[in-house]
């Protein structure tokens, strides 16, 4: 049953722990794709110049994983979900940084 007045404005729910931290997306190396793919999947999707893409291709390649965007958990969803689309191994986690 609810307690407030008919009419009045319902209470703004205060944010949950998980919004207030920021997320970040993940790619990790994989046997399949070429790094010529990979930098190609970076410039086009985020928009990175190409010198950038490289460093986070060789990256993933070297290390096993870079880290590619940062920001709102839905945004890092969005941005894994794509990297799946064009067939890369993508997480998200929370930034810790």
């Amino acid at each position: 049953m609810n307690s407030q007045p008919s009419g009045a404005p319902a209470p703004i729910p205060a944010p949950s722990e998980e919004a207030s931290h920021d997320w970040r997306t993940v790619v990790h190396n994989d046997p399949v794709n070429l790094m010529s793919y990979v930098e190609w999947v970076f410039m086009s999707y985020f928009g990175m110049p190409k010198d950038r893409a490289n460093t986070l291709m060789l990256q993933v390649h070297e290390q096993g994983r870079a880290i590619v965007s940062r920001g709102e958990r839905e945004q890092m969803e969005t941005d894994a979900q794509a990297m799946h689309r064009f067939g890369l191994q993508a997480t998200i986690e929370e930034d810790a940084e």
